[in-house]
């Protein structure tokens, strides 16, 4: 079985996130404009704690689950995060977000956390493909998804106002 493991890159360090995160994780989507593009329970401070501590606890598939995003020049300072699990946490389908505290946007953190956790999915996991859920109006993520290689173009999904991007692990190849 493969545990979720820990990943460096050349500015930041990828850890799996704990529930002693949660205080943390709280403050960063009640800062502006964090989850203005993002469904979830942030308005009742009770129910985002447990979605929040659900998401952290899981339970997810062999090497997945939810990182804590740290720079490596700064390894207290929490960055944000990145995911990669089961769609709507319940599959088949695996999907990678990201979500990144205020002060650390315009950095290039989420594109390189992202791209490390997709090597992670191809290359150790053998995923086929990997779905990104972007909201059309949130620029930074859908600018983060084209630098991955997304499709720029997500589907459609009825009833959600999401817009689903798949990257293939044979597309990634040949780029």
């Amino acid at each position: 079985m493969q545990i979720q493991p820990s990943f460096e890159t050349a500015r930041l360090r990828l850890a799996p996130r704990s529930l002693a995160e949660t205080e943390t994780c709280l403050a960063m989507d009640r800062a502006p404009g964090v989850s203005d593009h993002v469904s979830g329970p942030w308005a009742d401070p009770a129910a985002h704690r447990a979605f929040t501590e659900a998401r952290t606890s899981g339970p997810w598939p062999p090497g997945m689950g939810y990182w804590t995003i740290r720079p490596r020049a700064e390894p207290t300072r929490f960055a944000g995060w990145v995911l990669l699990i089961p769609e709507d946490a319940v599959g088949p389908a695996i999907e990678i977000g990201w979500r990144l505290h205020p002060e650390v946007w315009g950095c290039g953190y989420a594109t390189e956390a992202a791209r490390t956790i997709l090597g992670h999915a191809f290359g150790t996991l053998g995923l086929p493909e990997v779905v990104a859920g972007i909201m059309p109006g949130n620029v930074a993520s859908l600018r983060v998804a084209m630098k991955l290689r997304f499709p720029a173009e997500g589907e459609a999904l009825p009833g959600s106002p999401y817009r689903r991007h798949v990257l293939s692990a044979v597309s990634r190849r040949i780029e």
